[in-house]
């Protein structure tokens, strides 16, 4: 047996086509990921009018059902009030990334769940609005495959 590494060189021009191509596309990938900031979007705004996915959020307590019937607003969707949370959200994308979010103070505490209110006496159950689904998912790698297939 032999020490010497074996070597095989591949000469195929259209493997070779293929490579160059791809690299090409993945030098400008921004709109990629103004396709992904798109489904971004989409999922979020369902994620809104399905209250929750795939998991429903949690149902508002008594007593923020009291208060949004004392304003008129109940019956009314969750993290709905007057739809500024929803409103918020926006995207931003370059040629190498996409990122979802809002500015709003609240917007995290709805997100992540937590202590609020005077003293921090209230507990606030995370409603994630800003969450990818496995459908999401599929479909963002999809849309990257054929981005680097056309």
């Amino acid at each position: 047996m032999s020490d010497n590494p074996i070597e095989i060189k591949i000469d195929n021009k259209e493997v070779e086509s293929k490579l160059l191509d791809l690299a090409r596309k993945s030098e400008n990938l921004r709109p990629l990921m103004k396709n992904i900031a798109g489904i971004f979007t989409s999922s979020t705004e369902e994620n809104f009018k399905e209250e929750g996915r795939p998991d429903k959020w949690t149902e508002l307590s008594e007593v923020t059902i009291k208060k949004r019937k004392e304003i008129d607003k109940w019956p009314g969707q969750i993290l709905q009030v007057e739809g500024q949370l929803a409103s918020s959200v926006s995207t931003q994308y370059d040629d190498n990334s996409a990122v979802i979010g809002s500015n709003l103070p609240y917007a995290a505490i709805h997100q992540l769940g937590g202590q609020a209110g005077k003293n921090k006496k209230v507990t606030i159950p995370a409603r994630p609005y800003l969450q990818l689904t496995d459908d999401d998912f599929d479909e963002i790698l999809d849309t990257t495959e054929n981005y680097l297939k056309d």
